[in-house]
């Protein structure tokens, strides 16, 4: 079992997961908590965290996903996935040069014009007030690219752009009025987590410590 993955579910370690479950692939999976959820991440008694010098050896950044498969060391979730996809092949990569492209592009677009957005609704609802606007635009380009590729992003198909995607509009969720707004968007994400290789990586990170 060559490949490695470095992270709690509880982050967007679920994403690598998510995909390796999808595309049957063996792995180990090492939890490595956020060292900020943690009252002193170097304590002798400290779980393996993203603070721990153990941990900055495999990645320096100290933040989680990475992963060690074979040689190579790769962090950066969406990274982990569009490579893995093209290295295991399959219906979840990209056929070709046109649809690797696309899904490069898709998974920047979500983590660079929805994900912090997403995430900030968190807050309550002052900040689901105030990103509402831009993600209701952003919903809108989404909304049309899934009508034009018959529910999909890619090929008419399930693909890694999906699940890339699906991983920043998932943060989206404390806002359903978004959703009800966009009702393609709310048919393809629960058409996304209605598979069941995501099931079983939600199962493993509710059962997770919170």
């Amino acid at each position: 079992m060559s490949l490695t993955i470095y992270g709690v579910l509880r982050s967007r370690a679920s994403r690598p997961i998510w995909l390796a479950k999808e595309l049957g692939i063996p792995y180990r999976h090492v939890p490595v908590i956020q060292g900020y959820r943690l009252a002193d991440p170097l304590a002798l008694d400290a779980p393996f965290n993203t603070v721990t010098p153990a941990f900055r050896e495999i990645n320096p950044n100290g933040l989680i996903p990475s992963i060690q498969d074979g040689g190579l060391v790769l962090h950066e979730s969406l990274a982990i996935t569009l490579y893995l996809a093209k290295k295991h092949g399959g219906p979840l990569a990209p056929r070709d040069l046109t649809e690797e492209a696309q899904a490069m592009m898709w998974s920047l677009w979500a983590t660079t014009s929805v994900e912090e957005q997403a995430l900030s609704m968190r807050a309550g609802p002052d900040a689901i007030e105030r990103a509402f606007p831009g993600l209701d635009k952003q919903f809108g380009v989404l909304a049309s690219a899934l009508k034009a590729g018959g529910g999909w992003l890619l090929g008419g198909r399930f693909t890694v752009a999906d699940l890339n995607v699906a991983e920043c509009v998932r943060y989206a969720q404390s806002a359903p009025a978004l959703f009800e707004k966009h009702p393609a968007v709310k048919e393809w994400l629960a058409a996304c987590h209605a598979r069941p290789a995501f099931q079983a990586m939600w199962a493993e990170r509710d059962a997770e410590p919170a």
